[in-house]
């Protein structure tokens, strides 16, 4: 038997045994290190994710340790290796899957979403959704999917070196989007309405930080891009302000991609879509590239400041407070991480 989360219904989450699975044939067994709450689990607990039906196990931010190997799986996973996982399900027949964009699968079943997730003591998944993260702490590993989230968003936009982004929202999928674009060479400019996440934005790799609560954002950017306007923006937000923002703010011929999921219908000025001939994208989840330029970055980067990413490290046991805490005051959390095994 084996130790799981369960969202039971709104506001509720138990602690519940399974049994423990046994690997198949093409399948890896890994014993879960750490897994982080995603906004996507918060609102599956506050009652707000129409995707999710009850009870569900939560968790697509995976550290990992291979435990067991099945049959036919490469040689080069190997027992006792950290990893993460992909955590998204492809169809392989959809118009995205065709063009090789499986990320965006219409079928997709995301872990802890359509499907039931990684927070429990062992988890088995397809060899292939397995990505090695050698070198890297088990906490820095439960990092790798949401940042790969925001490099993704930063490769639909095109970003080169001559750009100006702007990143609206500084959470932790902004974050990564932050960190990307300025790997790349661009300026980049953080925008948020928390003082401490910009901080954090400016040390992730931000040229101009702006608290939008405070500041004229308009007149800021104005300034900071010698009158022309950021030439991408990218919305890790997922509000209709700020998703007009986006469209307001950016320059003529910029590119927009919109990350977060708005809560209710957005209305815009369309015009602008055409005055400024823009390129209006959507960003979903992440590639397995992602994925690797992240832990490629981790890495080379030893020196960021990881621990900042981390707000608190929850039990099973403890993981309804933690859940409370978040939903009390969510702009105050980057990521929490429930702890599973014994490290």
């Amino acid at each position: 038997m084996m130790k799981a989360i369960q969202i039971t219904a709104e506001k509720q989450m138990a602690v519940v045994e399974l049994e423990k699975p046994e690997v198949k044939s093409g399948e890896v067994l890994l014993q879960i290190d750490y897994v982080g709450f995603c906004g996507s689990d918060l609102n599956t607990f506050l009652g707000r994710n129409p995707m999710v039906k009850m009870p569900v196990i939560p968790g697509h931010e995976v550290s990992a340790t291979i435990a067991a190997i099945g049959d036919d799986v490469p040689e080069n996973l190997q027992v006792g290796m950290k990893v993460t996982v992909d955590p998204y399900s492809n169809c392989g027949h959809c118009a995205s899957c065709r063009h090789e964009r499986a990320n965006a699968c219409e079928h997709n079943e995301t872990l802890g979403v359509q499907r039931n997730g990684a927070m429990r003591e062992y988890l088995t998944m397809p060899w292939q959704k397995i990505i090695p993260a050698e070198g890297l702490t088990s906490k820095e590993i439960a990092l790798i999917e949401p940042m790969s989230v925001g490099f993704h968003a930063v490769n639909r936009a095109e970003v080169t070196d001559i750009d100006h982004v702007l990143v609206i929202g500084c959470g932790m999928i902004g974050i990564g989007a932050i960190v990307r674009a300025s790997l790349r060479g661009a300026t980049v400019t953080a925008v948020d309405l928390d003082d401490e996440k910009l901080a954090l934005a400016k040390r992730m790799g931000a040229a101009y930080v702006i608290n939008s609560k405070t500041d004229d954002l308009h007149a800021r950017l104005l300034e900071i891009t010698d009158g022309l306007g950021p030439d991408v923006v990218i919305e890790a937000v997922g509000s209709p302000f700020t998703q007009n923002q986006a469209v307001s703010e950016v320059a003529f011929t910029g590119r927009i991609v919109f990350i977060g999921y708005a809560k209710a219908e957005t209305s815009f000025i369309t015009k602008l879509f055409v005055q400024k001939e823009l390129d209006i994208r959507g960003s979903r989840n992440a590639k397995p590239a992602d994925f690797r330029a992240v832990i490629h970055y981790m890495q080379q980067n030893r020196d960021y400041p990881k621990e900042e990413l981390i707000s608190s490290v929850a039990t099973p046991e403890t993981a309804l407070e933690a859940m409370e805490q978040w939903a009390a005051a969510p702009a105050k959390v980057f990521r929490i991480l429930v702890q599973f095994s014994h490290l």
